[in-house]
């Protein structure tokens, strides 16, 4: 798996809140409704997308959502390595 320049591993567009000329995207997700994948940091996620695409897991009492499909493994294979990170 390699990065791209974005730091992101599925090469999707970060959710911006304010579009190329300045003015306030009125229909970009709340901070409420993104949160932050723990495998890939940086990379932000809409939940419900990650939701509707199954890309997420509960550990612990915690759903931690992820970017792109490629995340899911490895957070299986050391959960506990990623929900150090903030979900």
């Amino acid at each position: 798996m390699s990065e791209n320049s974005t730091g992101s591993c599925c090469s999707h567009n970060h959710h911006a809140a304010v579009d190329a000329e300045g003015r306030k995207d009125l229909l970009a997700p709340s901070a409420e409704d993104l949160a932050e994948c723990p495998v890939m940091t940086g990379s932000t996620v809409v939940k419900a997308d990650a939701e509707a695409a199954g890309l997420f897991r509960d550990y612990e009492g915690t759903r931690y959502y992820f970017c792109c499909a490629a995340c899911g493994p490895l957070f299986d294979a050391d959960p506990a390595k990623y929900a150090a990170t903030p979900a």
